[in-house]
């Protein structure tokens, strides 16, 4: 590429890790219309591109890093939280409900109230979620949501009015309605049941959808974070997405899976891929916003995940597998006969274990599929040999430390201390030549590039710390949001690393991650994010 008579933004600085292989630290980049033209190892390399329009950033202090990704992440529920009762910031049960109070003393009667979802009851000092009861306590004017993660709910009387659940309701399959000793509904709806509610939610407007979707995306970037890999977009989100993004809305780059979960059949996978195809085929996939592929899920999260050994104090509970294996592999296997991507939910060693026979059968069918093609999504108890199949398969995990760190105690109460401390072994991981990206699997573990650094290196945990000798280093974990993260994508040409000729996504950071004290990463913020060109965040 020539190098331009000006840049558009010139940054001299202590450092520039590039993260290209072999290549030292240099002191200065240039940017010109979203591109890198030029780095020097000189602070002053670069002056001669210095013109009248030139930003120039002089940080002697800081440290340049490419642009983080979140490789596993929920965008869009993100956006639906961001104005929902702040319930996150409590940490009793009495403080919890106070705020939905609060809230309902200013909402309109019969308005429904949502909470936001980046939460665990381990926070509250009860170490459980609230009751139909307790919410009924707040109001009972109001239908209240209260939403924890992605796949949990409890909901107060007249929200369960309005869903239509009585002690009778059936759940649907894959979903729980969970009952207390006496049969009675408690108002907690576990995975798939929660859809019972998804369906009777009132729709926010579409300015609603993109107002809360630049809050999301711009605190997203706060941290760090430049591009997010949403794995659960409702198909017809996918045009939120571009309106969003067509108005200026979107602060981070989004690489879309588009959600499968409610598809059973093979006539529903082929509606929805239409669906997605359409959308495609109109122009609107672009370096901003990318439609990725589809999402599976084989099994639950922290209270469903499949294992091989039994629950904790549940002798007869192995978790639960959401799909019948055959018509998992025909699902993927339409998905990917149409040149899309798949991933898959697969959390306990024995969804893992099903999940790896489904790729090994679709990739019997198919030996020719691009590498990338099939993805596990989070592989969290991934024993010896099932990390050595998803190698040899050619298979890349999206792990997710932040998720880790914020349910370990909900974990250990499911699975025990000692499988909960063998959740992401990245060290066997890595050493063994496995292909990993990182992330956070927000609203269930909290976003920060540096917090996960921190987590991925430290292994500490709501817990304690947890499984020490599967921690990493920073560069490995850096690389794991930034390189890897890009080959993931099928964008290392692109991203991932700081050279002439990629796109111009970068981060500003006050002290050299690589180097500067360990208990000041976790709450290390840059104090400038760069996307193509543009700063979308400055502290």
């Amino acid at each position: 590429m020539s190098t331009p008579s000006s840049a558009d933004l010139l940054i001299r600085a202590a450092a520039v890790h590039t993260l290209a292989p072999g290549e030292p630290p240099q002191r200065a980049i240039a940017v010109t219309g979203g591109r890198i033209t030029a780095l020097s190892p000189a602070p002053d390399g670069l002056d001669a591109l210095a013109g009248p329009a030139t930003e120039v950033v002089d940080a002697p202090g800081a440290t340049v890093l490419p642009a983080f990704d979140d490789t596993h992440a929920h965008l869009i529920m993100a956006g639906h939280s961001v104005h929902g009762v702040p319930v996150h910031e409590a940490r009793d049960l009495a403080a919890f409900l106070r705020l939905i109070r609060e809230r309902a003393a200013r909402t309109p009667a019969g308005r429904w109230i949502t909470t936001t979802v980046n939460w665990q009851e381990v926070q509250l000092a009860e170490q459980r979620l609230p009751t139909t009861e307790e919410l009924d306590t707040a109001t009972t004017d109001h239908p209240v949501l209260v939403r924890r993660g992605a796949y949990n709910m409890v909901l107060n009387s007249a929200a369960l009015r309005l869903a239509g659940i009585t002690d009778a309701t059936e759940a649907p399959p894959g979903g729980v309605i969970e009952r207390d000793a006496h049969g009675r509904r408690t108002g907690r709806l576990i995975n798939r049941a929660t859809e019972l509610v998804d369906r009777v939610l009132p729709r926010p407007t579409l300015a609603e959808r993109i107002d809360g979707l630049r809050a999301a995306s711009a605190a997203f970037a706060a941290t760090g974070i430049g591009t997010v890999r949403d794995c659960l977009v409702p198909v017809e989100d996918l045009d939120v997405l571009h309106a969003a993004r067509a108005e200026g809305a979107l602060a981070v780059r989004v690489r879309a899976l588009v959600s499968g979960f409610a598809t059973r059949t093979p006539e529903q996978v082929d509606a929805l891929l239409d669906r997605m195809d359409e959308w495609t085929a109109t122009g609107r996939d672009d370096d901003q916003l990318r439609l990725w592929g589809v999402k599976f899920g084989i099994d639950g999260g922290f209270e469903a995940g499949a294992v091989e050994e039994p629950y904790a104090g549940q002798p007869c509970f192995h978790g639960r597998l959401l799909w019948e294996p055959a018509e998992l592999v025909a699902a993927v296997d339409r998905v990917v006969a149409r040149g899309r991507r798949v991933g898959v939910h697969a959390w306990g060693d024995r969804g893992l274990r099903v999940l790896l026979d489904v790729f090994e059968q679709v990739l019997k069918h198919r030996p020719d599929l691009p590498p990338g093609t099939l993805v596990v999504e989070h592989g969290g108890l991934a024993r010896a040999d099932q990390r050595a199949r998803a190698i040899a398969l050619g298979i890349p995990v999206t792990v997710q430390h932040p998720l880790l760190h914020d349910g370990a105690r909900t974990q250990q109460r499911a699975w025990g201390e000692a499988r909960t401390a063998a959740l992401f072994p990245l060290r066997e991981w890595l050493d063994e030549g496995g292909r990993l990206s990182a992330g956070s699997d927000f609203p269930i573990g909290p976003y920060g590039a540096m917090l996960s650094v921190w987590g991925m290196t430290t292994r500490r945990t709501t817990a304690g710390v947890l499984g020490p000798e599967h921690a990493i280093t920073r560069a490995e974990a850096i690389a794991l949001h930034t390189v890897e993260a890009a080959r993931l994508t099928g964008e290392s040409t692109l991203r991932g690393s700081l050279r002439p000729g990629a796109l111009a996504d970068l981060t500003l950071w006050p002290a050299d991650p690589l180097t500067c004290p360990v208990d000041g990463l976790r709450d290390l913020k840059p104090v400038r994010t760069v996307i193509n060109g543009r700063t979308v965040h400055a502290a």
